[in-house]
């Protein structure tokens, strides 16, 4: 299997009124093995890829395989070929820990044997072997990750789809599902995850594509894409006569955009040394109020590709 997932002029059109395009024309082939990030906000499009991979979403037009199988024609060989985390917590109330994954197991066809065994393999590496007889229910956000991400492996999937599987969660419980997403490449357990934190695609993805408006803008390594796209310095200005300082700064040479905001300016600067300080001296006999400035990143390459911050 050269190719995971493999998605050729993918669209998706959500009938009204109105109808809604959440995907236009999306390809993307993601190679076996590894981690890769689809990278945007909110209303991306991210979700419907993933649902489509899934075999819950039917696209409107474009074909989808996963694991060498067509996710319309093979699907329910595609759903026993993979796991899925979403958003929402979706184990069981009425079962424990211990019994969300011994059903998963039967489920995917293991005797009661082969099951249990699994059932206190994962326990262990998912380092929840003491919540073992608890019940969803008392679970923090952390750990009820930890199990939907135990559960999700447990059939041993050739890809595995993680739907913003941090959103919410408090910075250390984040880390710890890190690692353990890292840890199932040594599986061979090929990962596909959505995210819209950059630090999380930086850390985690080998490769990435950033999508917006049911598009990919662009797809590479994180280095890749931050050596090629993110050398700006993005600075933003408060300022009291933005129309002025406009024209002060288009002269320079290490300016490379210069964008309205509602506070004032975006100005996308070269990374030479000197750069910001060179735009401080034309901005500041126009009314600077404040000044913020972000550095090369997975952000400023958004920024530079939309004309937006990620989170906007």
């Amino acid at each position: 299997m050269t190719h995971a997932v493999e998605l050729v002029d993918l669209a998706k059109t959500y009938e009204g009124p109105p109808a809604t395009t959440a995907l236009s024309g999306v390809s993307l082939a993601i190679p076996a093995g590894g981690i890769y990030g689809l990278l945007g906000p909110n209303g991306a499009g991210k979700t419907t890829t993933i649902g489509i991979c899934t075999t819950r979403v039917r696209a409107s037009a474009g074909r989808a395989t996963v694991a060498g199988l067509d996710v319309v024609r093979d699907a329910v060989r595609v759903r026993a070929r993979i796991g899925v985390v979403s958003q929402a917590v979706t184990l069981d109330r009425s079962c424990t820990v211990a019994e969300n994954l011994e059903f998963h197991c039967r489920y995917f066809g293991m005797g009661r044997g082969p099951a249990r065994t699994r059932v206190a393999e994962l326990l262990d590496r998912f380092r929840i072997a003491d919540r073992a007889a608890a019940m969803p229910g008392q679970l923090s956000g952390g750990l009820a990750q930890r199990v939907q991400l135990a559960r999700a492996i447990a059939h041993r999937p050739a890809v595995l789809f993680l739907d913003e599987p941090t959103a919410g969660l408090d910075p250390q419980s984040r880390l710890a599902l890190w690692d353990l997403v890292r840890s199932l490449r040594d599986d061979g357990i090929t990962v596909v995850l959505t995210t819209h934190y950059m630090e999380e695609a930086d850390q985690l993805c080998e490769r990435l594509a950033v999508v917006d408006h049911g598009r990919v803008l662009v797809e590479g390594t994180p280095d890749a894409l931050k050596r090629d796209l993110g050398g700006t310095i993005v600075v933003d200005a408060a300022l009291a006569d933005p129309g002025a300082a406009r024209e002060a700064l288009v002269a320079l040479p290490i300016v490379r955009d210069v964008q309205s905001t509602e506070r004032g300016l975006r100005i996308l600067l070269d990374t030479e040394e000197g750069a910001v300080g060179q735009a401080l001296a034309r901005l500041a006999p126009h009314g600077l109020r404040d000044l913020s400035v972000v550095e090369p990143s997975l952000e400023t390459v958004f920024i530079r590709l939309t004309g937006r911050d990620l989170r906007e």
